[in-house]
């Protein structure tokens, strides 16, 4: 069996946790769903692949620009698992929207995750994850996983959502302060091609996804959100995000 990752991983966290449930896999190769001009139509697999999908959740949403990417890549009845990573408030529809678009891609999906990973905003929440112990319990997913890949008949695991979708928000857009170097950094790094190089200050609203990339990225760290936002949004969720939430794994 070959394996596989497809992951969207803006700022690193749902790479972690990727990295973490594919641990004890043999050689795995990783497809980037965050590279703007990749030709992800002329990319196939077969019976003999399993594949873990991995993307992380926006406003209870997946990221519409890596669905969409993922839509075109040819599945050809490869087992796969999805793996929705949030930032400890909640996933609510991620996970189904993603089952949806594998199948609908030829994928067979046999499993499914929900990860915790340190907020991509609001970083005291979830600070620091996945640590030591979240990475082995992934691991112990992904072992099960494998476990189910070999088993006959599959079964089809029952995942967590509704239909139709939850319709993610409008979140916030970076912008540069007067500290940027305009490296191009971010111009070239932006998974939405929402930042010109002719002004790499700005952002293309129409554009954006609010991944945060260019912030994390940043040399100089010049680009941020708006504070008076992010401590709305803090204040808005402290309630949701004050209980520790726990990995799931659905089989």
């Amino acid at each position: 069996m070959n394996y596989y990752l497809i992951v969207f991983s803006p700022t690193g966290g749902t790479e972690r946790v990727s990295k973490a449930i594919t641990r004890n896999w043999s050689q795995v190769d990783t497809i980037d769903l965050s590279v703007p001009n990749a030709n992800y139509s002329g990319i196939a697999f077969d019976q003999n692949s399993l594949v873990l999908i991995a993307m992380p959740s926006f406003g209870g949403a997946a990221p519409q620009l890596a669905l969409d990417r993922l839509a075109v890549i040819k599945g050809n009845g490869a087992k796969c698992a999805v793996v929705a990573v949030y930032g400890n408030r909640a996933y609510e529809d991620t996970l189904v929207q993603m089952e949806d678009y594998a199948q609908n891609a030829g994928f067979q999906v046999i499993a499914a995750i929900s990860a915790v990973a340190e907020h991509s905003i609001i970083h005291e929440y979830a600070a620091g994850r996945p640590n030591v112990d979240d990475c082995k319990e992934l691991a112990e997913f992904g072992d099960r996983i494998l476990e189910k890949a070999t088993s006959d008949p599959l079964s089809k695991p029952s995942v967590p959502g509704n239909r139709p979708y939850k319709k993610s928000g409008t979140g916030m857009v970076p912008k540069a302060d007067s500290s940027c170097t305009s490296c191009g950094l971010c111009v070239q790094k932006c998974p939405a091609g929402a930042i010109s190089a002719n002004r790499p200050g700005a952002t293309d609203k129409s554009k954006c996804i609010s991944c945060m990339r260019c912030v994390s990225i940043c040399p100089v760290h010049a680009r941020k959100v708006s504070s008076v936002m992010t401590a709305v949004a803090a204040a808005a969720i402290k309630k949701a995000c004050s209980v520790e939430k726990a990995n799931e794994l659905f089989l």
